[in-house]
């Protein structure tokens, strides 16, 4: 970009303009991060809520010139007739690179073969999510709030109740941004990022490694 400047300048003051210049080839842009905002429970206001959640960090870090949604699944939208909605089909095809232009996948295929890894699952600033390898800060977070199957679709009774619900008796789908589970075990399904195991409640979601993080794609 700085050597397109530099020589439309040159090309301006010799021939008066530059129109005529090929455009800058355009390369990979941030449009994958876990939140950095905390959620002490599982209500985020709807999948509206977590959306603007996204679409505001994505902003605040320079990124909100594109369209953000979570990734997050429900059972009744009421944006989809109170049909459900699936965290897969909610985030465009990809492809998809975190803040620092690392490729997280390049469709919606890859992305769901995939397991998780703390230097690529980072948040909208590039920190990384607290995790269960070897040296990582304390508390562990890398819980990350789905909702979804391994396949991206929606989890019946794991959504805290569309995320809405702050309750002990309801509990929420999780998956591991670092691909680890305990005793840093990359064994199915503990290495999953989107699915891994079921939150204790939607009431507190620290209790088994989490703090109400969840994800956010560009579409």
């Amino acid at each position: 970009m700085r050597h397109r400047v530099f020589v439309c300048a040159v090309l301006t003051a010799l021939m008066g303009g530059c129109d005529d210049m090929p455009p800058a080839p355009s390369g990979p842009a941030v449009s994958f991060f876990v939140t950095s905002e905390t959620h002490t429970t599982g209500n985020l206001g709807g999948l509206a809520g977590a959306d603007s959640t996204c679409q505001r960090l994505a902003t605040s870090a320079g990124y909100g010139s594109r369209q953000w949604r979570a990734y997050l699944s429900v059972e009744r939208d009421p944006a989809n007739n109170n049909q459900p909605t699936h965290a897969r089909d909610r985030i465009g095809s990809g492809p998809w690179y975190n803040t620092a232009l690392a490729l997280v996948a390049n469709n919606l295929t890859e992305l769901h073969a995939r397991s998780g890894a703390a230097m690529i699952f980072l948040d909208e600033r590039g920190q990384i999510i607290n995790g269960q390898w070897t040296g990582s800060p304390l508390p562990n977070q890398h819980d990350i709030l789905t909702g979804s199957n391994l396949d991206g679709t929606v989890a019946a009774g794991l959504t805290c109740a569309d995320w809405t619900s702050s309750a002990s008796n309801v509990a929420a789908r999780v998956g591991h941004s670092d691909g680890m589970g305990q005793n840093q075990s990359t064994t199915p399904p503990a290495n999953s990022w989107n699915a891994a195991h079921e939150s204790q409640s939607c009431a507190d979601t620290a209790p088994r490694g989490g703090a109400g993080r969840f994800y956010c794609f560009a579409r």
